[in-house]
């Protein structure tokens, strides 16, 4: 067969040589590093610590960043990457997602020149884990106009109070950046606090039903004492915290897209080799029309979030684009997976079939980084110059 039956429009082809290299590095990684451990990891709610050699020695933490160790490469390659891992495992992908998009995004995009020798170098070998606290336990969509953690300058240093809620990486990461509300002028402003400061601690949130291997935490602060060094100097407002949101939104619709795939994938392999009456069920008219109907979403996906990367490329991606791109690609997803359930059968539900974690982990990554509803609004605005927000 000639045509691809994942990369069915050959978007690897925009790839120079290099880059499709290390595209390819991604896939065998998760092929054959995740993929033989992630289910019981998954099973047990545990992170997989010792693939963290792996990841580091892939190079791929800051991907899009130039300097500071980073690797300087494009959104495009960025993009296929977060996919790539989503397509192993949409957890794995959201811990790379959360330290070398979030956590690093903070710093690279809102810290001040010493801020960033200071954290990133060590942040891109892995040396450092981040994790990012914006959402709270009451307060998720409207984090621009209602967050509650505060932070109140005194002397040299901030105290800062509050809780934060489903962190991710928070249980282990070195480092958190926190985004709480100056007393003194009521604006957001980020801070980088480390994970021994008195006054930060951190619960795992147990329980969930999704992207198990994820390890999200509660943070509580207490009196946290951070001192102003640590506070990101370019972090003024919401609106820088936006300009981060902006950059990990594309990344999570490519999550999506992968998400999606991996689930397609498992599913295309099934259909090949399962036999019911005979013959192989891919052979059977309903089961090629959802492997078409999968294919098809996954496949417009993609091509959306490759031109979403290529106007970040080129400096043109606002927040509307972003937001159509993880509004669109999470729905598909969703349904994705569902057409995947429904081809397997019985089988569907079993984790040793592999598609029945892709269908949980769709249920997160369909609503962190903006709901469907929230994006719709972002949108929405952008075309019809009237805001529906509340």
């Amino acid at each position: 067969m000639s045509t691809d039956p994942i990369d069915f429009y050959l978007l690897e082809a925009l790839l120079d040589d290099e880059d499709r290299q290390l595209l390819h590095a991604v896939r065998d990684f998760g092929d054959k590093q995740v993929a033989p451990i992630i289910n019981e990891h998954w099973s047990r709610a545990t992170f997989p610590f010792e693939l963290l050699p792996a990841i580091r020695a892939l190079g791929i933490a800051g991907t899009p960043y130039q300097g500071y160790g980073c690797p300087g490469r494009s959104f495009l390659m960025d993009g296929l990457i977060a996919m790539e891992l989503a397509t192993a495992d949409p957890s794995i992908a959201t811990f790379c997602g959360v330290h070398g998009g979030l956590a690093m995004g903070s710093i690279y995009l809102c810290g001040s020149e010493e801020q960033k020798q200071r954290w990133l170098p060590r942040m891109a070998t892995l040396e450092l884990i981040g994790a990012f606290g914006l959402t709270e336990p009451g307060v998720g969509s409207g984090a621009s106009g209602g967050l509650q953690t505060t932070a109140r300058r005194d002397g040299d240093s901030w105290v800062l109070n509050g809780e934060k809620k489903w962190i991710g990486n928070a249980t282990f990461a070195d480092l958190t950046v926190i985004w709480a509300r100056d007393e003194a002028d009521g604006q957001v402003k980020g801070f980088v606090v480390e994970k021994e400061t008195p006054g930060f601690s951190t619960s795992k949130i147990e329980d969930k039903m999704a992207l198990r291997v994820v390890q999200n935490a509660h943070i509580t602060l207490t009196d946290a004492r951070v001192p102003e060094e640590n506070r990101l100097a370019n972090a003024n407002t919401f609106r820088d915290t936006a300009k981060v949101l902006l950059m990990t939104r594309a990344g999570v619709a490519w999550m999506a897209v992968g998400c999606a795939r991996g689930a397609y994938r498992q599913a295309l392999d099934y259909a090949g080799q399962r036999q019911q009456f005979g013959q192989p069920i891919a052979s059977f008219q309903l089961v090629q029309d959802l492997l078409v109907k999968m294919l098809a979403n996954t496949t417009a996906s993609a091509t959306l979030c490759t031109r979403l990367s290529q106007l970040q490329d080129a400096g043109l991606a606002y927040d509307e684009h972003a937001s159509l791109a993880k509004m669109f690609c999470t729905v598909r997803m969703r349904e994705t997976v569902g057409y995947a359930r429904e081809l397997l059968g019985g089988n569907g539900i079993l984790l040793e079939h592999n598609v029945g974690r892709f269908v949980a982990d769709a249920e997160a990554i369909y609503s962190y980084e903006g709901t469907r509803e929230m994006n719709t609004l972002i949108v929405g605005r952008a075309i019809t110059g009237q805001s529906a927000f509340v």
